[in-house]
């Protein structure tokens, strides 16, 4: 398996499941949650309404209408509360979650934001060696994936993924 970092937009890269970093209502939102909404159109909202929403750490997965993808798998990840709130793990949740998920779709590539960092403040420098980290557990040596993909928004945050995968 191999795991990749790449720069973009996570809406353009074709893969079998896009994940979402949502909020739990699934509705939509902003940052990467609402790029995803866009970009699917009005089809995701229709089908995420029928889901009752989805519990931080855990994922729902939906069609990807017009994504260049299969599935989305939706994901709220836990909003950083200064590390008090079981944040660390509930973000490898998400992860595991979402790996399990894709697994279970016969997903073979799948492509992940940087979960929770953006509006939810989870600090990048914590956020990328735990989803590094929780990746490389949940795969160990199965073939389950043929890639993992990190699509990073900008520079920063690609760095952080790419340290995290050398560390």
């Amino acid at each position: 398996m191999e795991i990749k970092i790449t720069l973009g937009d996570i809406t353009k890269v074709p893969a079998d499941a896009i994940v979402n970093a949502a909020n739990p209502t699934l509705l939509g939102g902003g940052g990467v949650d609402g790029a995803i909404h866009a970009a699917a159109g009005p089809e995701l909202l229709a089908e995420c309404r029928t889901l009752g929403g989805c519990d931080t750490g855990d994922a729902k997965i939906t069609k990807a209408y017009r994504l260049p993808a299969q599935y989305v798998i939706h994901t709220p990840g836990p909003v950083w509360r200064d590390g008090d709130d079981c944040e660390e793990e509930l973000l490898a949740d998400c992860y595991k979650s979402c790996l399990k998920l894709a697994a279970e779709h016969g997903c073979r590539h799948v492509t992940f934001p940087s979960i929770s960092t953006g509006l939810f403040r989870f600090p990048l420098s914590k956020a990328a060696p735990i989803a590094v980290r929780t990746i490389k557990e949940f795969c160990g040596n199965k073939d389950i994936f043929d890639c993992i993909e990190f699509v990073c928004f900008d520079e920063k945050t690609k760095k952080a993924y790419e340290t995290a995968l050398e560390d």
